[in-house]
């Protein structure tokens, strides 16, 4: 009775603190936190096992905020326990109440919604972009199974956000998968943004949804404290995974927020005293004198070995793709860059422990199937639900681990917000997009990834926190040899990284201890007439329209651009070279390299430079050949275009 009486008295100064805060920050979400204050009250106080002053901690238990519009609660307690903050160990600083009003400020560590990268490291992935918790819970709890910890991972869900179709892709991995350490707690306060959440998400709907999914489930009242500590209580008990499904109410303890629709507004000033007398009425009403302690302490346990991926030492080129089983294609010359990308992936798993890869059902595809064979037990099939491997890779990222997330490159771009949440959370993932481009041919445009250079090319432009390397590193090698070195590259950068393969097998144009560097391309041919810069599998054909060119006796200069971004100093001499003209080759959409080299010539103003990408919607045709053709791409276009750029002044 005493511990009850006391969690509703912390909820309630809890609650005072988010109405406060957001006031002072003129926006924010004070009801939804409102709405969860006993819950995170017995999380933060009495459930977690963990240290406010070492977020760091390898085992603790963790929470993810999937309903991120509600972080104010979470700030709340995690200032009044003297939480730790801080972009590092190294510079670390303690929470207060006292600055809790400088919510959503420039120069805070509290942003308006979870985000560890900008110093609050208690949190593991930035949310806010609804639907995405449970995913990265999962690869928490992945990565705690890995390192041998008994670590809880706990999430917090809004019913609301349980329409996105995510929160049922990470349902079904989680089961899948047994991963009992997850506790998923929906906040069932029936309100939305606009309106009432559907009937279909209502408390009995998501309780019986979360059972035909094979949840063990507990439904509560969300503001009763014994209800909330039984419930929680079985966490690491049950067969299958836990969720609790929590009625809650939407601004609870303030009158006012719980008249008209107060979704994302702060109370106004003169509002925050009658509030506060909402809330110390129910500090009031609870009675008792004791107070609550500090949490438990972290669960302990083991934490798998991390080796430092730029220490390794790789095995060469040869050897790695004969231990995959590819030594014939090798000996024949010809192997497509998502082979050699699958004997390079097995390899990072022989010399990193903390490897793991992730894939889409496609994983004799892609080739990653080759670790899967290797180390099944650091491979996880996601089958077809490309939005929750993301956010899972996010999750494992989160905790060491360097996760390869691989797909079709087409299929990607279903988890496009989560890749960008990823990149705000500067997960370390590497995502590897196969079958892309229009070299795919038969199976038509459905299949076709061709938009995926210019939504990583804009990662691109971004300055990671280094200030000095991208936010996200683009890598689109031409043969076995530059796959097999970009795949090194990947995972020697810190940061995110996407790499583009392709389905035909290709020559190899590489030696195979050709140096590949970030920021790097090579130079295939030498011409002064001017240059064809491309990438990946369209260098081959660029390659076969400089032969063309060659018989009209125009010497033509063949970049292999297959770093985004690319030296631009180094690329303007080069260009410079070779006649101060370019045209960028490219079987996708524009907006990729073309636009890269186009922004390194408006700089240097002394460069002419056009683009030729795909002109058409592609469509099925029985070989790449006709496909190239049919989208203006084709090595004989490619050289017409030459010669038309060359009667053309700079």
């Amino acid at each position: 009775m005493a511990e009850t009486a006391a969690i509703q008295r912390k909820a309630a100064e809890l609650g005072k603190l988010a109405i406060r805060m957001t006031t002072a920050a003129g926006s924010g979400h004070p009801s939804s936190a409102l709405s969860l204050a006993q819950i995170v009250t017995v999380l933060m106080y009495r459930q977690m096992r963990y240290d406010p002053q070492n977020p760091w901690d390898g085992h603790a238990d963790r929470l993810v905020l999937s309903e991120g519009h509600a972080v104010p609660i979470i700030y709340a307690a995690y200032a009044d326990l003297s939480g730790t903050v801080g972009r590092s160990k190294e510079s670390p600083t303690t929470l207060t109440p006292n600055e809790l009003d400088q919510l959503r400020a420039r120069d805070s560590v509290l942003d308006g919604h979870p985000n560890p990268a900008e110093g609050f490291p208690f949190f593991d992935a930035a949310t806010g972009s609804l639907g995405q918790g449970l995913s990265v819970a999962a690869g928490l709890a992945l990565a705690a199974r890995l390192d041998g910890s008994d670590r809880r991972v706990y999430v917090l869900i809004g019913d609301g956000e349980s329409r996105e179709g995510q929160v049922w892709e990470a349902a079904d991995f989680v089961v899948d998968n047994k991963l009992t350490n997850v506790c998923a707690v929906f906040n069932a306060n029936g309100e939305g943004q606009a309106d009432d959440v559907s009937p279909q998400q209502s408390a009995e709907r998501l309780v019986a949804k979360l059972k035909a999914f094979g949840w063990d489930v507990a439904e509560i009242d969300g503001h009763n404290p014994d209800e909330i500590i039984a419930a929680f209580e079985k966490v690491g008990t049950t067969a299958a995974p836990l969720a609790i499904v929590a009625k809650t109410v939407k601004g609870w303890g303030v009158d006012a927020l719980q008249k008209g629709n107060w979704h994302g507004k702060p109370l106004p000033e003169s509002e925050v005293p009658a509030a506060e007398t909402c809330l110390d009425k129910v500090a009031a009403a609870a009675g008792g004198a004791g107070s609550l302690g500090k949490p438990p302490k972290s669960a302990g346990g083991g934490v798998a070995e991390r080796r430092n991926p730029r220490e390794v030492e790789w095995p060469a080129f040869a050897d790695a793709i004969k231990d995959a089983g590819l030594g014939a294609a090798l000996e024949k010359g010809k192997l497509a860059t998502r082979r050699a990308y699958g004997a390079a992936l097995q390899a990072a798993g022989k010399i990193l422990p903390q490897a793991v890869a992730l894939d889409g059902d496609v994983s004799n595809s892609t080739f990653a199937n080759l670790f899967g064979k290797a180390y099944p037990e650091r491979f996880f099939e996601c089958k077809i639900a490309e939005q929750n491997m993301i956010s899972t890779a996010a999750g494992l990222s989160a905790a060491g681990f360097i996760p390869y997330v691989s797909s079709f490159a087409k299929f990607i771009s279903r988890a496009y917000d989560q890749v960008e949440m990823a990149n705000i959370s500067r997960a370390n993932i590497k995502i590897v997009g196969s079958h892309a481009g229009v070299s795919l041919a038969a199976d038509g445009p459905s299949q076709m990834g061709l938009l995926d250079v210019a939504f990583f090319h804009a990662f691109s432009t971004v300055r990671g926190d280094d200030r000095e390397n991208p936010l996200c590193w683009c890598f689109h090698p031409a043969d076995a040899v530059a796959a097999y070195h970009c795949t090194r590259l990947m995972t020697q950068l810190r940061g995110m990284c996407y790499m583009r393969t392709h389905r035909p097998d290709v020559p190899l144009l590489y030696d195979p201890d050709t140096s590949f560097e970030p920021r790097g391309f090579h130079t295939l041919a030498t011409g002064d007439d001017l240059a064809i810069v491309s990438a990946g599998y369209m260098v081959h054909v660029a390659k076969q329209a400089i032969g063309l060119l060659a018989k009209k006796n125009i010497r033509a200069t063949l970049i292999d651009a297959y770093c985004l971004p690319v030296d631009r100093d180094r690329l303007a001499e080069a260009l410079q070279r070779a006649g101060s003209r370019a045209i960028v080759v490219e079987d996708n959409y524009g907006g990729g390299l073309g636009s890269a080299v186009a922004e390194i010539a408006a700089r240097s103003g002394q460069l002419r430079v056009e683009t030729l990408c795909c002109q058409q919607l592609p469509k099925s045709a029985r070989t790449p050949e006709e496909t190239l053709e049919y989208c203006g791409v084709g090595p004989s276009q490619i050289a017409d275009h030459a010669m038309a750029m060359l009667v053309r002044p700079v």
